[in-house]
């Protein structure tokens, strides 16, 4: 009998314990701060303009929320468009959208790419991780290729390596 009601009010302390924990609501997350997000978006625009490209980028937090935006001198508007694009694709999908052409080139597409507005199947948009989680994604757009915006928005990324945390 000890031993019956001993259980049963372990059992109604777990379960207290865990309805009190999903009432709260809250939740951890990480994202990069305003001051990180708007160096990481000028690293880009800067990296390309080394390279007299002339680029927008745009960084989005895990959720496609847009933290910072830049279009660099001379770059035209549908660049930061298109990095937006490119930035919400990557994260939508947790993947670089580089890897995401190539998996389209030996398979098929994701039906979502013609339903779901601002995915753009084009190589430019990067993950941004924290250890192994996706916190957010980088978007840059206008250079010569997607390949040269992929090295812009992974210059500008190894630049604030060491300041995320």
């Amino acid at each position: 009998m000890i031993i019956m009601r001993t259980a049963i009010c372990a059992v109604a302390a777990v379960s207290l314990a865990s309805t009190a924990t999903k009432a709260d609501g809250l939740i951890n997350t990480k994202r990069l701060s305003a001051t990180l997000a708007g160096a990481l978006v000028k690293g880009a625009v800067d990296a390309c303009e080394q390279k007299h490209y002339h680029v927008g980028a745009v960084v989005l937090d895990y959720s496609g929320v847009q933290q910072a935006a830049l279009r660099g001198d001379d770059a035209s508007a549908q660049n930061v468009l298109n990095a937006f694009d490119k930035a919400y694709t990557a994260v939508t999908f947790g993947l670089d959208t580089a890897e995401l052409v190539e998996r389209s080139k030996t398979g098929a597409v994701s039906s979502a790419f013609a339903k779901v507005p601002h995915l753009l199947l084009n190589a430019g948009g990067v993950v941004i991780k924290a250890g192994e989680d996706v916190i957010g994604a980088i978007g840059v757009s206008g250079a010569p290729g997607g390949d040269n915006d992929v090295v812009c928005a992974k210059t500008a990324i190894e630049n604030i390596k060491d300041r995320m945390r």
